[in-house]
Parts: structure tokens; sequence; C-alpha cells
């Protein structure tokens, strides 16, 4: 075929899109739906646990508590994803979300906010190790990465959406009731209505058809056979995430103190480049796929992270305001690219009875960072400055790139690689 002949990139993508079966289709349903409800629940309940005099520090405490909780119990609800299977899976996480927002409105305390923060996070840890196997059971070769992709690009779309709308709900709450819009009476009437938009989410779950496993597929000790057989393999696909994971959690919580503090911006100014951000971030989910079908995955990976590096130093070093802002949307886009279709290639090299464990060890490795890291840079931040913890990011960035280049893109590492086994 010629290039004249070659199909455009937007005929390609429909075509994959068209590919995507029902079940991924109504998983996109319920992601437009949570998606939404959970980018103004993010929103709004901090300024929640503020009206209710909670300070900073307990609500530092909560969310310390959900990361940790979803770190503690990513392997154990692996387990669970798989025996009682994905469908349930997915329903018994959003009925625990949706629950545990409802309580905290209807019952605001400290002690009920932190039971709550961990239920959450068991829910959600839960939802994520179900998600990937689900993507992979459900898509075929042609349009996993683009099935891959769009799931968190639509979910982003989505959470964006719900935060343009959600600066305004406590206004609305507050003129019906009569009260401030920053009252905890106007907040909780928001957060009630993202309770209950959430478990309309779980509507769509109904409708999936989903295979019943056989006895052999819940055993309790095959994954951890296949893990104690392949743990070398598994190794190498892990250990690049942990890395990454360790240098986000540095900065990446801290990105509207540094613009604060190193640039001297308003918040207004802060929240638009981090609402434009996000929209860097959604472009580069949405091209990502054409892109690996081009060049391969991990290709993608690397070069794109590898990519995003010199936009690191800029965003970290660069005395003008304008040139970090530009930077920081330059390396979200690239650094994210990579990150779903990382995903399915380590779903494509992984047994269908072990799916759910190495979701969770995914799970893990990504929690770890964000669970510990922030109090590292913390530390370093009031004692020298962001400058250090720019200097630990970009050393272990670069790690990680050189570990997925060395792992599986060498002549060796990809014969092996490729002997993996996989369905």
């Amino acid at each position: 075929m010629t290039t004249q002949e070659r199909p455009s990139v937007v005929k390609v993508y429909l075509a994959r899109i068209r590919l995507f079966s029902p079940n991924a289709r109504l998983l996109f349903a319920s992601t437009i739906i949570t998606g939404g409800a959970f980018g103004v629940y993010r929103l709004l309940f901090n300024f929640y646990a503020l009206s209710l005099n909670l300070d900073e520090s307990i609500i530092g405490h909560i969310i310390t508590i959900n990361s940790m909780t979803a770190l503690l119990v990513a392997l154990p609800m692996g387990y669970l994803a798989d025996y009682i299977g994905r469908k349930r899976s997915f329903i018994l996480g959003g009925a625990a979300t949706s629950l545990g927002i409802a309580v905290m409105v209807i019952w605001p305390s400290q002690l009920v906010f932190y039971a709550m923060s961990v239920l959450m996070g068991a829910a959600q840890s839960l939802m994520g190790v179900t998600m990937a196997p689900f993507m992979i059971e459900n898509s075929g070769e042609e349009e996993r990465t683009y099935l891959f992709s769009l799931s968190q690009g639509i979910q982003m779309t989505a959470s964006c959406v719900g935060n343009s709308i959600g600066g305004y709900l406590p206004m609305w709450i507050g003129q019906l009731r009569g009260v401030e819009a920053t009252s905890s009476v106007a907040y909780a009437g928001a957060l009630g209505i993202i309770a209950a938009i959430s478990a309309l989410g779980l509507i769509p779950f109904f409708a999936m058809q989903t295979p019943r496993l056989e006895t052999a597929e819940r055993s309790l000790f095959a994954p951890l056979g296949y893990a104690a057989k392949n743990w070398k393999s598994f190794s190498k696909l892990i250990l690049p995430m942990l890395i990454t994971s360790i240098g986000a959690g540095l900065f990446m919580p801290f990105l509207n103190v540094f613009f604060r503090n190193q640039h001297s911006q308003p918040d207004p100014v802060i929240g638009n480049v981090l609402a434009w951000g996000a929209l860097a971030m959604g472009i580069g989910l949405l091209i990502a796929p054409p892109i690996a079908d081009r060049i391969g995955k991990i290709q993608l990976v690397v070069i794109t992270q590898g990519l995003s590096i010199p936009f690191l130093i800029l965003l970290g070093y660069s005395p003008w305001f304008w040139v970090s802002a530009f930077a920081h949307y330059v390396r979200l886009a690239l650094m994210n690219m990579g990150g779903p279709i990382y995903n399915a290639f380590v779903m494509e090299h992984v047994e269908p009875e072990a799916r759910a464990m190495v979701a969770s060890l995914t799970s893990m490795a990504w929690n770890f960072g964000w669970a510990f890291s922030p109090s590292i840079s913390g530390w370093l931040q009031v004692t020298y400055g962001f400058g250090p913890v720019f200097s630990g990011v970009i050393i272990l960035y670069t790690i990680s790139v050189f570990m997925y280049w060395r792992f599986f893109l060498k002549p060796k590492a990809t014969q092996a690689i490729s002997a993996m086994p996989a369905d």
C-alpha cells in the first residue's frame, strides 16, 4: 500500500472504536458518569472539610489514609476480583464508594471521615485492579491500545467537566437553602448530589455480560504459583513503574505550591495552569494509540517519557513563569501518553489467572510512591526548597526510562519478553 493509499489516522481511529465490545462501551458509559462525579468530589471535599473546622493537617491525614489503604489492600483485592468476577467487583467497588460519600454527608465528623477514607480506598483499589484485566479480556489486539487510552482519556475529560460544574454547585445549593455558598450546608448538599450521581454510574455494570469463573480459575494459589515461576519477568514489568511513582509522588502533589512559592502566582492563575495541563494530558492520551500502532508500545513509552525529561528540567528550574507553565503542559502530555499503553503491554504478557494479581502489584507500585514520597518531599522543601526535589525526580525518571529500554528494547530483552507466557 502506498503512502497515498494509507487510511487516515481519523479513519483508523474510528475503525478501532467500532471494534469495541458491548462490555467496553458499557464501561465507557459508567466512566463518563463517575468521572464527572469524582471531578466534583475532588474539587469540593477539601472545602467541605474546612467548612466543618477541620484543618489542613487533618485533611492530609484523610488523604494519606486513603492512599495507604489502597496500597495495603491491593493484593487481597486482586484475589477478590478473581473470586467474585469482574462485573461484581465493579458493582461492589462503585457502591462502596458512593456509600462512603453519602455517609460523610449524613454524619460529618473526623472519625467518620477517617473510616470512610478507609472504605473508599479499599473500594477504589478493588475497581482499579479489576479495570485492566477486564479491558484485556474484552478487547482484541487491534483495538486494545485504543481502549486503554480512551478509557483514561474519557475519565479525565469527564473529570474536567465535573471540575467546571462543581465550582457552581455550592452556590446553587446555597441559594436554594438560603445559606452561604461556602457553608457546610452548601458543600454537603453538593456532595450529596454527587453521591447520587455516582450511584447512577453503577447502572451500566448491571447490563454487562461477563463469564462466570470456573473453580480452577478461582484457585487461591494459582496466581502465586505463576508468580513464583515468572518472578524475574514480573519484577521487570513492575519495577520501572515503582521508580516512576516515587518520582511522581515527590512533586505532583505540590505543583500548586510550587507555582505559588517559586513564581508568586495567585490561585486563579494556578487553577488555570492545572486545568490546561489536564487538557494537554487528555490530548496526549488520545493521540497515543495511533502512534503506538506505528512505532510499538514500548518504543512509545521510552521515547515519550525520555522526551519529557528536558521539559521537567525547564519546569523545575526556569526563572520565567510562562516557560515553566508551558513545560508543564508538554511534560504532562508526554509523560502520561505511555501509561495506558504500558498497562496494556503488561496485561498482554501475563496469563489470565494472574492478571488480577499483576494489576494489584502494579497498583501497589504506583500507590507506594504517592503514599511515602510526599512526606519526604515536604521535608526537602522546608529544609532546602524545590531544587533537590526536582533533582531527585529527574534522576528517578531517567532511571525508569533506562529500565524500560534495558528490559524490553535491547535485542536480548525483546527475545525474553516475547518468550513470556501469554494468551
